[in-house]
């Protein structure tokens, strides 16, 4: 029994010596996306957006062109489809880009993200785009990004999302992902 407890004593004090040898995880891509923890503190700033808090959010609604809202939340994929695993909400209106605020997008994905922001903005780049996911959420600082790369020019970031609109018992609307389909 002794060998044991002292087999576990050994290992239990070099744990803390194997973790500090593992390589840090990355957090972001080298184009500078967020990969890994997506649910952490965001910025409180992001070049090439216009961040917006519910009220400015609210008076932008209000504005024409009227902005197009794009909710990013991830929903599972498996399949090559969505798995409706748990009810989503959104603010109403707003299409789903599900998945699109991923740091690194499949070609496909990309496609998918790229071929939905044409259709929202009628090829017109100075569209107004809002993106939002939840509060502490890269996903949609992702999708700002990449949107900007793509050329669009008004777009704007929605940083505290769906759980600020909720905060302000704001009325929100049942989601369902956009079908994902492959470009011929």
């Amino acid at each position: 029994m002794l060998p044991a407890r002292l087999t576990l004593v050994a290992v239990l004090s070099l744990t803390p010596l194997l973790a500090a040898a593992q390589p840090p995880t990355a957090l972001f891509s080298r184009d500078g996306y967020r990969i890994n923890l997506y649910r952490s503190p965001t910025p409180e700033h992001l070049p090439g957006a216009t961040i917006v808090d519910t009220q400015a959010l609210q008076t932008l609604l209000t504005q024409q062109p009227r902005p197009v809202l794009i909710d990013v939340y991830r929903r599972q994929w498996l399949h090559g489809q969505f798995i409706e695993d748990q009810p989503h909400a959104n603010l109403p209106g707003s299409h789903w880009l599900a998945n699109t605020g991923d740091g690194e997008l499949t070609p496909e994905w990309q496609s998918y993200f790229a071929r939905h922001l044409y259709a929202y903005s009628g090829g017109n780049l100075a569209q107004p785009l809002v993106f939002y996911c939840r509060s502490d959420c890269w996903l949609s600082w992702n999708a700002v990004k990449r949107a900007n790369a793509l050329g669009y020019t008004a777009v704007y970031w929605y940083r505290e999302g769906l759980d600020a609109w909720e905060a302000a018992k704001l009325p929100v609307a049942a989601a369902h992902p956009e079908p994902f389909e492959l470009a011929h």
